[in-house]
């Protein structure tokens, strides 16, 4: 039994919602995959916030239809297409994907759209080297954390500095009056 206009229109408003809470959306080949291969992808996606859709390309198409950011998705869909929508962490969701990848050599990579623009294979590959959000903030709060230490010794290094500038010229001052007073 096919799906009834109803089912359709619901399954389109899905997908305007999921898109219009993602940063990012890749497109793959998936065709040869298995349910339990998809349902694998899914769950290896799922700590990074993204989900895996399998749905026709024309309910896509309809879902992305007067939507300029993802407007280019369009050039994508062809054959069978799964969907990858990427809500936050699209470094982790990339490298989910490209570990499954690795291990099914099943799927190929069509594309993706970022912010309006088509990104090829290359620059999706790009996006999954980049640190993640944890690694980011780990190394934005070592950066501050290193900043902070820096600061701390300048400041007690000031009196310090201090304090040894007065010795010496007091020791020069003692040393001039020994001076003088042996002439």
């Amino acid at each position: 039994m096919g799906r009834t206009l109803e089912n359709k229109k619901e399954i389109v408003a899905e997908l305007k919602e999921t898109l219009s809470e993602s940063t990012l959306a890749l497109v793959i080949d998936y065709q040869g995959l298995t349910v339990a291969q998809i349902t694998d992808l899914r769950q290896r996606l799922r700590p990074s916030g993204a989900v895996c859709k399998v749905t026709k390309n024309t309910l896509m198409g309809i879902a992305i239809d007067g939507d300029d950011n993802w407007q280019p998705l369009s050039e994508l869909l062809n054959g069978s297409s799964a969907f990858l929508l990427v809500k936050e962490d699209f470094s982790s969701a990339i490298k989910a994907y490209q570990e499954f990848q690795k291990v099914t050599k099943k799927t190929e990579l069509r594309g993706g759209v970022m912010e309006g623009r088509l990104l090829k294979d290359t620059d999706v590959k790009a996006l999954g080297d980049l640190p993640s959000k944890e690694q980011l903030m780990a190394q934005i709060a070592g950066a501050i954390n290193a900043l902070a230490t820096k600061v701390a010794v300048g400041i007690n290094e000031v009196p310090g500095s201090l304090a040894r500038a007065l010795q010496a010229v007091a020791e020069k001052e003692q040393g001039d009056s020994t001076e003088s007073a042996a002439e």
